[in-house]
């Protein structure tokens, strides 16, 4: 579509059928039909607009440096964020220079990735190519440059270029086979039931695959999850700016379950920098109390205890802490008493789960706590 297209993006469709009317090549597509889909997608684009990289017109340098559009994008975010924003030019200009030296790779995700790495690398510490040779077996080189110079992601066309590839690797072994052949088998029974442990149910089969490809990307998601739901029935603009004051909104949970929901009101900040928003929900009044972020609050927020994790304790009820009876380094036995605590003049034990030793204590006798606040961390041995 011609709305997202140019820039490091592909030409558009559009432009294409034009430019091969008339001839042999012309593509059996309704140009109109494509001009309507492309009026959608000029609506969708500017819902992203803060995701947005500056650029607003074809970016023909792309022909030089080759770098993929995503590449172009998150390579010019990590520039930014290792200060070399301003030297974003010379970063291209050695992603060409690297993907030379690299025997001009295949520049996929994740090979792409390699080659901005090695360019961030070098234009942070002033290197060129020359320098690499004569200066090479002493410099520490990033993990993905190493990693691929291994053949963790596979052999490129032509294979890789020796000399640099002794360099780089200093000694360490290179596979010469497909990564996969070393690959040990996994037991999804056994991963179903890891997975089972920290997420606090029996995962379903495409979730035990999610977490086996991306483990930590997994847990955040149903992290996520957890707190507020399933936001995918919100719609875009809600889900990135929130809703205005006065605004209505519908969401349709499922096909004839639809959801009214009316923003009335938005209370003063309390001291901890919490608010209560009023909302009316198909027309009954409902609130809920968030945390504004834009306050610095007065009040220090505690670490919260992982309710998956076992070796974490946290506070069962709001209040503060009576007495603190163990300290790091001490050895437990299950059933022990770590703590006492006290809400509302009720007296808890914090006990310990299993046999180890005190890893961390977090509060101190006299202590205020709120319910969910981390208390203590006992490592099992």
């Amino acid at each position: 579509m011609s709305a997202v297209s140019g820039a490091t993006s592909q030409p558009s469709m559009s432009s294409l059928y034009y430019a091969l009317l008339n001839g042999e090549r012309c593509p059996e597509i309704n140009v109109d039909n494509i001009q309507q889909l492309n009026h959608y997608w000029e609506d969708v684009r500017m819902y992203y607009h803060s995701f947005e990289n500056g650029l607003n017109a074809p970016q023909t340098e792309v022909y030089k440096h080759e770098m993929p559009g995503g590449q172009y994008t998150n390579l010019q975010q990590q520039a930014k964020a290792v200060g070399l924003g301003e030297k974003w030019d010379e970063i291209k200009e050695m992603y060409h220079e690297v993907n030379m030296m690299f025997g001009d790779i295949v520049k996929v995700t994740p090979s792409s990735k390699v080659v901005g790495d090695m360019a961030l690398f070098m234009v942070q510490n002033g290197l060129s190519e020359k320098d690499i040779f004569e200066k090479g077996d002493t410099l520490s080189f990033p993990e993905s440059v190493i990693t691929f110079f291994q053949g963790e992601l596979g052999q490129p066309v032509g294979g890789f270029p020796k000399e640099l590839q002794r360099i780089i690797l200093k000694g360490r072994p290179a596979f010469t086979e497909r990564p996969g052949t070393f690959a040990k088998p996994v037991d999804f029974a056994e991963v179903k039931q890891e997975l089972a442990e920290k997420i606090g149910y029996e995962p379903k089969h495409e979730e035990v695959l999610s977490y086996l490809m991306y483990p930590q990307v997994f847990l955040d998601y149903r992290k996520a999850y957890d707190q507020f739901a399933d936001v995918k029935v919100l719609d875009t603009p809600t889900f990135f700016n929130g809703m205005r004051l006065g605004e209505t909104i519908n969401v349709e949970l499922e096909k004839g379950k639809i959801l009214i929901i009316r923003l009335d009101e938005i209370g003063e900040a309390d001291i901890e920098g919490n608010r209560t928003l009023f909302f009316n929900l198909n027309g009954q009044r409902r609130e809920i109390v968030v945390k504004d972020n834009s306050i610095i609050s007065s009040v220090q927020t505690k670490r919260k205890a992982e309710p998956t994790n076992k070796e974490q304790i946290g506070a069962s009820m709001s209040g503060s802490v009576l007495e603190v009876l163990v300290k790091k380094g001490d050895r437990v036995a299950r059933g022990q008493t770590l703590m006492v605590t006290e809400a509302m003049k009720m007296e808890t034990s914090v006990e310990a789960r299993f046999s180890g030793v005190v890893e961390h204590v977090y509060v101190t006798n006299g202590e205020p706590i709120q319910s969910g606040d981390l208390l203590i961390e006992v490592k099992e041995k």
